[in-house]
């Protein structure tokens, strides 16, 4: 039900233009990032290694 709140009060005071271009910006940003990534243009220097955590010694 929150969401039909929510809709009503987008349709009466919709977002700014520059919000909306900044929205479809950031996530074609996203987009592009993992299509590159998953097609392995991504570069080895702009990925992060994963570390795992050192047991203390006994």
């Amino acid at each position: 039900m929150n969401w039909l709140v929510r809709a009503a009060r987008w349709v009466r005071n919709p977002p700014s233009e520059g919000r909306v271009k900044l929205v479809v910006a950031v996530i074609v940003l996203a987009i592009a990032i993992a299509t590159a990534e998953h097609f392995g243009w991504w570069p080895d220097w702009a990925t992060q290694e994963r570390v795992r955590p050192q047991r203390p010694m006994r």
